[in-house]
């Protein structure tokens, strides 16, 4: 079974045990304000990659149903928060909530997501008792806190570095890892993990794992931002350039210009969203098809993704040998060959 057919058998009961979490309620417009990413529907790939290791190692789906939820909650709470500091226009193919609704109002309803997420744990804890449940609260609390780190990092970068000299190449890598690589691909494979009851050397290697399939699903990203379809990617093209954001795509680039390109590459990333024209992002996009940043950018995803394969074959010894482990690989796969 592939990945996408996978994550599709199981989307509805996701999306469901959601709503539970965000009944509408007094004040109405409130509570519909905070479910409208939730309704949007995201991919679902965290959920999923959770759900999958779960069931890999013998998890029943009564005990991962609930950390899946909060897994795809914890998704569009972070959504809300990330396109208010980025100033992003769309979102799932729609405007931004803070677009809809002015920032206060957004920023409030990713806050009463956050608060559910976390509700969402606490009755987990209930259910399945305290050495289960406290193990995964832990982890998502780990995740979390690694995550915002990362989420500082790229923030500060576009805010008040504003400098592609100023940040060596391996500082993109370190938002990565936070921003995506353990919250987006490794983090749910060890809460799946966890859930299965695998002891803690088996859970580090699903980080073996997760970690190069994070970074070649980010790059990925970051290229479809650049390449992508706005209809199919569900967010603006160049959305990367217009938030001056730090992309290895870029700092390539950047580290091939000349000193007279660079002076105005940094005169561009120094000016905000809504200040930088048509003509800037053209200017960026030149320079990036002068220096091949698409391409490296690509190989090194390629890198990435094959020792990720690689690493799934490795520990095939510890990885159990069924339907599940057959759909792990093509989830490897799907976070690298995608077109959205």
């Amino acid at each position: 079974m592939e990945f996408s057919e996978y994550i599709n058998q199981y989307k509805d009961a996701i999306y469901s045990k959601i709503m539970e979490y965000l009944p509408v309620k007094d004040p109405e417009e409130h509570y519909r304000i905070v479910r409208e990413y939730s309704e949007r529907r995201g991919k679902y790939v965290r959920p999923g990659l959770l759900m999958l290791t779960g069931e890999m190692f013998g998890a029943t789906m009564d005990k991962l149903a609930l950390p899946a939820a909060a897994m795809q909650l914890s998704e569009d709470w972070i959504l809300v928060h990330d396109d208010i500091e980025d100033n992003s226009e769309l979102r799932r193919g729609k405007p931004a909530l803070h677009r809809i609704y002015g920032t206060e109002i957004a920023i409030n309803a990713g806050d009463a997501m956050h608060i559910a997420m976390w509700r969402m744990l606490k009755d987990y804890m209930l259910k399945m008792g305290n050495d289960l449940g406290n193990a995964v609260y832990e982890k998502f609390y780990d995740m979390l806190e690694y995550t915002v780190e990362g989420q500082y990092m790229e923030t500060n970068f576009i805010y008040n570095i504003k400098n592609l000299s100023k940040v060596p190449e391996d500082f993109y890598f370190r938002i990565v890892n936070g921003k995506t690589c353990y919250y987006s691909v490794y983090g749910p494979m060890q809460i799946g993990a966890i859930i299965g009851g695998k002891d803690p050397g088996t859970v580090n290697i699903m980080k073996s794992i997760g970690e190069p399939a994070g970074m070649a699903f980010q790059i990925t990203d970051d290229i479809l931002d650049m390449t992508g379809d706005e209809k199919d990617f569900g967010k603006k093209r160049y959305g990367d350039l217009y938030e001056g954001k730090l992309t290895l795509i870029m700092a390539h680039s950047y580290s091939s210009a000349t000193s007279e390109e660079k002076a105005k590459i940094d005169a561009v990333y120094a000016k905000k969203r809504e200040q930088k024209t048509q003509e800037d992002i053209g200017f960026l996009v030149k320079i990036v098809e002068k220096y091949k940043g698409i391409e490296y950018a690509r190989s090194v995803a390629e890198d990435y993704a094959k020792k990720a394969r690689e690493t799934v074959e490795t520990y095939r010894g510890v990885i159990p040998d069924n339907e599940y482990s057959k759909t792990m690989l093509s989830a490897v796969e799907a976070l690298y060959n995608r077109k959205k």
